[in-house]
């Protein structure tokens, strides 16, 4: 009797892991740069500011992703993330209709916009074919015309799969981090080993960035990073660019 007991212990302390584990393999797969949502092609106004000599060193590309991430569009894209989890969770699709909505208009220049929206719809796309959930689907019914922020739709996949919400915020944040480390690195230029210190730097950043978007509400969270903001809207008309944004 005892020897099944612990078999059956046994038994279901794998099945709850590998459960966790297949969780963490459709999270890295979703935000893995090969997921094709095409976020390599934009830098969040970094180009501009490379061009314009305000990132030009290492230090300097960790401030510049420090303050996108802690008081910027980071941030927000993390309360997006957390409040359609949350409404998931709940099966709320009037919430999650709000949260469309709102994510929708919460963009400062066209290119952000354009950075939100082409990665969400391909996201969508592209996980409804390979990871089919009936949420998705409803997403897409939810949608009514309306674009749809890479950040809502990471949201809604991972509730929908059992993620939890606050490794889908890490998760995100650092896969946010890490493509603006990668065009620093392209950009300043900077040697591969600068862009990993930078990134290495970041963990605290970003993990503060997730638990503030855990915790804070929609009305609470928005962008004080108008540095950003100004660096996208002048790319917009900067004369040679190798990014969307």
């Amino acid at each position: 009797m005892i020897t099944t007991t612990i078999m059956i212990t046994i038994t279901a302390t794998t099945t709850i892991i590998m459960t966790e584990v297949a969780a963490l393999y459709r999270l890295m797969t979703w935000l893995s740069p090969a997921y094709p949502t095409g976020g390599f092609s934009y830098s969040h106004g970094l180009e501009y500011a490379v061009e314009a000599g305000m990132v030009t060193t290492g230090d300097a590309l960790f401030d510049w992703i420090e303050t996108t991430l802690a008081d910027g569009p980071g941030l927000i894209d993390g309360a997006l993330l957390a409040a359609a989890w949350r409404a998931v969770a709940a099966d709320d699709e009037v919430t999650l209709g709000e949260v469309i909505e709102i994510a929708a208009c919460w963009r400062g220049t066209s290119e952000t916009a354009l950075e939100a929206f082409q990665p969400g719809a391909a996201f969508l796309s592209t996980s409804r074919s390979a990871w089919p959930d009936p949420w998705l689907d409803r997403l897409a019914g939810l949608l009514a015309g309306r674009p749809l922020a890479h950040a809502v739709a990471v949201g809604v996949a991972a509730a929908a799969s059992g993620v939890p919400l606050a490794a889908a915020l890490v998760a995100y944040l650092e896969a946010f981090a890490a493509n603006l480390v990668s065009a620093g690195v392209r950009l300043v230029p900077l040697g591969q080993t600068a862009g990993q210190i930078a990134q290495a730097r970041l963990l605290p950043v970003v993990l503060a960035a997730a638990g503030r978007a855990e915790t804070t509400p929609l009305d609470e969270i928005g962008s004080a990073a108008l540095g950003v903001e100004l660096a996208s809207m002048r790319h917009e008309t900067q004369y040679t660019r190798l990014f969307r944004s």
